[in-house]
């Protein structure tokens, strides 16, 4: 018998017109329903989060800060306790990821356009980082507000079922630019980085399960990139641009969240103003979108989605309803509302936690 535990990042701070007070522990049953747990406050912005592959520690990065934290989970309740803070990462961490070892977190820091390393202690505490950041260098885009430098804003290791690399991808929303970053055992940084579409501003990106793609939602543009991926070289190469939006849709929105079926064959993105869900479908043999569909998010501002532990379910964090809508995914591919809502303060993120029990 399993349990799963869901873990709720959130924005709590008044600059952010925030709601959430910290991060929030929800127990999945099997009928879908959750129960909440436990909330660990006060936190400043536990805005993103990932659970160490050996499922006993939580980590979070506090955005609009310079900090990142550790905490213990708790095997049977699902509960977490403080285990300690490292500062000095860069300012404004929006997203971290763990090396192939899981022996470091890489963390992305958005306002100083930097990538760090931070090892890990045997027992999940973070050291200090021991090797200086690496520095996205280039020159930024055209929007005056959004792209005033280099903006990394998201760090995954890239991992399919076929590769298990080194490689960190780096979509650059302020120089819109896409790289592959690697850290050597000196700890120094190999960084291959190519050019996007001025002014998209590429945010987050998806891999195909099988093929050398990499699929970048770009935030300004409303547009998703596909790209080639040598997981040898690390060279990059955009190969397809399409939107995510309707094509009248001519208000303000922006791309944000993206997640990719296990079996490869169709993206969800999250648009922030149109308030949807675009489900990109995939051709089976070269990758390339072939349409796309549009579901309400059920909630304004949606900045994160991901699919549940059973690839059948999908979840949208509402930031500025202060809810997380269910998805039921059928047959065809599309996300159906469940009715089923999680009222919590401004989530913008889920990871999910599957136990022994």
């Amino acid at each position: 018998m399993q349990r799963t535990f869901a873990y709720v990042g959130c924005r709590t701070t008044r600059e952010r017109n925030a709601q959430g007070t910290g991060i929030s522990v929800f127990e999945v049953h099997s009928t879908g329903v959750w129960s909440h747990v436990q909330t660990l406050a006060p936190l400043v912005n536990p805005s993103f989060l990932a659970i160490h592959p050996d499922q006993k520690t939580l980590y979070t990065v506090h955005g609009d800060n310079e900090s990142v934290s550790a905490f213990r989970i708790d095997q049977l309740t699902g509960q977490i306790s403080p285990l300690n803070s490292q500062s000095g990462i860069g300012r404004n961490p929006v997203h971290l990821s763990f090396s192939r070892e899981a022996a470091a977190l890489v963390i992305a820091g958005y306002a100083t356009g930097d990538a760090t390393r931070i090892p890990l202690s045997d027992d999940g505490s973070l050291q200090a980082p021991q090797t200086p950041p690496i520095r996205f260098e280039g020159s930024p885009g055209p929007h005056r507000v959004e792209q005033n430098s280099s903006h990394p804003h998201h760090i995954p290791r890239y991992t399919t079922r076929e590769r298990d690399s080194d490689w960190h991808i780096v979509p650059d929303k302020g120089l819109d630019t896409v790289s592959a970053v690697r850290w050597l055992d000196d700890g120094t940084g190999v960084v291959r980085s190519r050019h996007t579409r001025e002014g998209a501003g590429p945010r987050h990106v998806a891999f195909h399960p099988r093929l050398p793609l990499l699929y970048v939602v770009n935030e300004l543009h409303s547009t998703l990139t596909t790209w080639s991926f040598n997981p040898v070289s690390g060279d990059l190469e955009p190969l397809h641009t399409s939107s995510v939006i309707p094509p009248n849709h001519h208000e303000l929105t922006r791309a944000a969240a993206i997640a990719i079926a296990a079996d490869g064959s169709k993206l969800y993105v999250t648009n922030r103003g149109h308030d949807s869900i675009s489900t990109i479908f995939l051709d089976g043999k070269s990758g390339y979108p072939i349409s796309v569909e549009w579901t309400s998010a059920q909630g304004k501002c949606p900045r994160f989605l991901c699919l549940g532990p059973d690839n059948k379910s999908l979840y949208v964090a509402n930031e500025n309803s202060h809810l997380i809508a269910q998805f039921q995914i059928d047959e065809s591919g599309v996300p159906k509302p469940t009715g089923r809502i999680v009222s919590t303060g401004s989530p913008v993120c889920i990871v999910f936690n599957t136990v022994d029990a």
